[in-house]
């Protein structure tokens, strides 16, 4: 029953927080009106499609595994029972995360807007104190010596060439 709740949970979660971080509010700021290509260079489009294409399954996966390996959800409402420390968390502590500012980013360069990209910006920054000040202290008091085990093997924001592998 449990996973039941934490499937529909992320669904949700999903669809309310990444959803409007990286889509509503990017949508807001510039209507995903095409642009000219940032500085007038069309590799910039081919970049920010590619870090779209790149982030949303990494949203995904992420918040598959919260709900049925973690039994829980992102949102602090209904977190999860287990640390979740596979598939691409053995790259980086914050896949999902990552995921949302590479969808913000990819936006801003695809429709050429720096006004997104200044926002995916400060969302990254946000992230950033919302981990330091309240994810990991909240982490460490929950999970101890397994969250500092994978805190030290596992960058929080740049992926390991090679997934950290739990002896």
């Amino acid at each position: 029953m449990r996973r039941i709740f934490a499937i529909a949970g992320s669904a949700i979660f999903l669809v309310i927080a990444p959803g409007t971080i990286a889509g509503y509010i990017p949508w807001r700021i510039c209507r995903w009106h095409m642009q000219e290509p940032l500085a007038g260079i069309f590799v910039f489009r081919i970049l920010g499609v590619s870090l779209i294409a790149a982030g949303l399954p990494v949203l995904l996966d992420s918040f598959r595994r919260f709900a049925t390996q973690g039994l829980g959800t992102p949102a602090p409402i209904f977190p999860t029972r287990h640390l979740v420390v596979s598939g691409l968390y053995r790259y980086v502590r914050n896949p999902m995360y990552v995921a949302v500012v590479s969808l913000i980013l990819g936006q801003g360069l695809f429709f050429g807007d720096l006004r997104v990209l200044e926002y995916g910006i400060a969302i990254w920054a946000a992230f950033h104190l919302f981990v330091l000040f309240y994810e990991e202290p909240t982490l460490r008091t929950t999970y101890g010596a397994e969250y500092d085990l994978f805190c030290a093997r596992v960058h929080r924001w740049i992926p390991r060439l090679r997934p950290w592998k739990q002896s």
